[in-house]
């Protein structure tokens, strides 16, 4: 296995040093994929770039969400000759201290994805908790399995080759409706969703790119879209399923 970060990045310049910081005993070489920031976001990452010669920093002339940044990101990745990409993003919620229980993971599954399961403090919006978890229950209907415990978490470490086979192959949603997407899409791929718990904090000056209206418009229709796919796909899964629960009465 060869491993980078990925971290998609808009205009949060206040949390990326410590981001970055926490995550240098990884020993981990790391890109940045700036998603068309403003100037002074551009020259903090010309900063930490400066000081730091295990970060580099790919910029994208417009601003394509954090999807678009994530796929950029990979793309180039996969193309440098790594085969893992551990996407972490770049606001600061994520405990980085619970990133080599995940790479450990990875290291033992290298064919599955391993995703951050979120486990909230007091600080996380009720609203959030509470759309979240609508997105889980559409998730389940739309695997027919409970294999993906939080599609929304933006930690998590994906097997570079399949991942970046999803989007040439389909139109996937770019902004905050990738994450989500990406996993279902896996799933219904063959690649196993392996879960691990992660805490995750809301911090009280932190910067959301999350539009409530527009970006819930965007979850909804992809939800539609991919209840439709689930449709089409049925027999496939149920047989899978099938053979599953066959395998663990055998075991």
């Amino acid at each position: 296995m060869k491993i980078c970060i990925v971290i998609p990045f808009y205009n949060h310049p206040g949390a990326i040093a410590q981001v970055v910081d926490a995550l240098k005993p990884l020993d981990l070489p790391c890109r940045i994929v700036d998603d068309g920031s403003d100037e002074a976001s551009q020259g903090v990452l010309a900063q930490i770039a400066a000081r730091e010669d295990w970060v580099s920093v790919q910029r994208l002339p417009a601003n394509r969400g954090k999807g678009g940044a994530v796929m950029a990101g990979c793309d180039a990745a996969l193309a440098a000759g790594f085969t893992h990409a551990l996407q972490i993003d770049a606001d600061g919620q994520h405990d980085a201290a619970d990133v080599p229980r995940l790479l450990e993971q990875a290291q033992r599954h290298p064919q599955a994805l391993v995703s951050g399961h979120a486990v909230y403090d007091e600080s996380v919006p009720r609203s959030r908790l509470y759309g979240r978890y609508l997105t889980h229950v559409w998730v389940w209907i739309n695997t027919l399995s409970f294999e993906i415990r939080d599609s929304m978490c933006g930690l998590r470490v994906y097997p570079l080759a399949p991942t970046c086979a999803i989007w040439r192959r389909h139109r996937l949603g770019r902004r905050m409706d990738f994450d989500t997407e990406i996993l279902v899409r896996l799933s219904w791929s063959g690649v196993a969703i392996l879960s691990m718990p992660t805490r995750v904090t809301y911090p009280a000056d932190g910067v959301s790119h999350f539009k409530l209206l527009k970006d819930n418009v965007y979850i909804s229709l992809m939800h539609a879209r991919l209840f439709a796919g689930m449709l089409l796909r049925l027999p496939l899964l149920l047989g899978r399923r099938v053979r599953q629960r066959m395998q663990k009465v055998a075991a």
